[in-house]
């Protein structure tokens, strides 16, 4: 079994050279009441996620906007989450997790308040900026996780929390039609609001107060501005290549600005005394592998799950001629519900044989399952059952120990470092997956299927490779 970021390896409570002294872990009921509460902040996101989408047509309608217009309501949320998701988890190692968490629900309730409220699209929109930042949640959950518990139970929390990841049982979307349907748009940014204020109190009540910062000095906010700023630039081009073509002006300027910026952040990063994270870390074998995993393994598989196969399922000539409710009902759906316990479970075996080796197993079995839907996409129920087991083997192995390593690989003198990078890697990947596939699924025939399936089967086998290279850290020596 691995040793704790917070124990040596007999166990004992220590504290790594720049960090606070870590208190003995949470047990029992304690603990408990901490996963509860961290895992009612991370629905708060899920449900920001993933409710609202059966709503957008309705949403057009309600404001006189556009349907084109309207998709920004959801590309601006994740884009505020991905990098929510770096500086928020950063600037918890500043000023205490209890506290920055607190600060991201209250923003997020403020952000819902102001959607349900929107007398127009670009209120609504500003609303769902300040909604994105609740995506640090998650990674700061992670953190605390960590910190706050003994090794024995982490792999089962963090498997816990990682579940909500692919949706509230497969049924968030499924209420927020009909929420929709019945109420209006409206009253989905009203129960948001419900479980983020109910969120909010019980993570002031139940969460620890932090002794002292985990890192003294300042935050490296240069850093983060022009890492912001690089991750726009890349999102934006990946929308424009795939939906104007990749050769096109603004996708290449999208392309340059990202490459400045990145270049720009790399250069702050060497001159800064507490960097957002530190070049040489990002250099280590311990760091970069682990995000190029992560969005690899996200561009190959959510792009299977979330469009290749939502997409022939409801073409009516090459597919199977579905409905929407329908297809979502046979393919989405039981993924999700079989992540739920899959994840706990992926947890708590990564927690006794190792990260790493469950990640490569994970990918492995992912490799195989989408070999199996690329050789008989027309068969209705091979795919059906492979996309189901995908709900193990994706939701549950891969995503949680992705989120272990995480928090596991990341630097003790910025604990919270890579669980923001890696988020905002997950978001970023699943937008090129799609970005990627979209022009051969776009045929509407199985050639373009069958094409866009192997496309995602290569990056995902990219993904092991990657995942080949992770070293772990010195405290995880039964990971290899």
């Amino acid at each position: 079994m691995r040793a704790s970021m917070n124990t040596d390896s007999a166990g004992t409570p220590r504290s790594a050279p720049g960090e606070r002294h870590l208190l003995p872990p949470l047990e029992g009921a304690k603990a408990a009441a901490l996963v509860a509460a961290l895992l009612l902040g991370v629905i708060a996101y899920q449900l920001n996620a993933s409710m609202v989408t059966p709503a957008l047509p309705e949403m057009a309608r309600t404001l006189n906007s556009s349907l084109g217009a309207i998709s920004h309501v959801s590309s601006l949320f994740f884009l505020a989450g991905a990098i929510a998701g770096v500086v928020f988890s950063r600037l918890s190692d500043f000023t205490g997790r209890r506290k920055t968490l607190l600060t991201v629900l209250g923003l997020t309730c403020v952000g819902t308040l102001l959607c349900a409220l929107a007398p127009s699209l670009p209120v609504l929109l500003a609303g769902r900026v300040l909604q994105g930042l609740s995506s640090a949640a998650f990674q700061i959950a992670y953190v605390i996780l960590n910190e706050r518990l003994s090794a024995r139970v982490f792999g089962t929390a963090l498997g816990v929390v990682t579940a909500i990841n692919g949706g509230v049982g497969g049924l968030d979307g499924y209420l927020g039609g009909l929420l929709s349907d019945h109420l209006g748009f409206r009253a989905i940014f009203a129960a948001i609001l419900l479980v983020g204020a109910a969120a909010t109190v019980c993570v002031a009540m139940v969460v620890p107060a932090d002794a002292r910062p985990v890192t003294r000095g300042r935050m490296d906010w240069w850093g983060s501005a022009a890492l912001s700023i690089a991750l726009v630039c890349l999102t934006y081009g990946v929308s424009h290549g795939s939906t104007d073509g990749w050769t096109r002006p603004w996708t290449l300027a999208y392309a340059i600005g990202a490459v400045v910026f990145f270049a720009v952040f790399a250069a702050v990063e060497r001159r800064t005394a507490t960097p957002l994270i530190a070049i040489e870390h990002l250099r280590s074998r311990r760091i970069w592998p682990v995000i190029a995993t992560t969005v690899l393994a996200l561009t190959g598989v959510f792009a299977v799950i979330n469009f290749t196969v939502i997409v022939l399922s409801q073409d009516a000539h090459a597919g199977f001629g579905l409905t929407a409710s329908r297809s979502a009902l046979l393919y989405l759906t039981p993924a999700a519900v079989i992540g739920v316990v899959a994840a706990p479970l992926s947890g708590w075996l990564a927690g006794r044989t190792g990260w790493i080796p469950m990640l490569r197993v994970g990918l492995v079995l992912c490799v195989a399952t989408l070999t199996l839907i690329a050789v008989f996409p027309q068969h209705r129920w091979i795919v059906f059952a492979a996309v189901a087991v995908l709900g193990v083997f994706y939701n549950g192995l891969v995503l949680t120990t992705l989120n272990g390593l995480g928090v596991t690989q990341s630097p003790k003198e910025a604990p919270a470092a890579l669980p923001g990078l890696n988020g905002a890697a997950f978001g970023f990947g699943a937008g090129l997956g799609i970005g990627v596939v979209a022009p051969f699924a776009a045929d509407a025939t199985i050639g373009g299927y069958t094409a866009a399936l192997c496309i995602s089967i290569g990056i995902t086998a990219l993904a092991l490779v990657a995942s080949l290279c992770i070293v772990p850290t010195p405290d995880q020596p039964d990971q290899e």
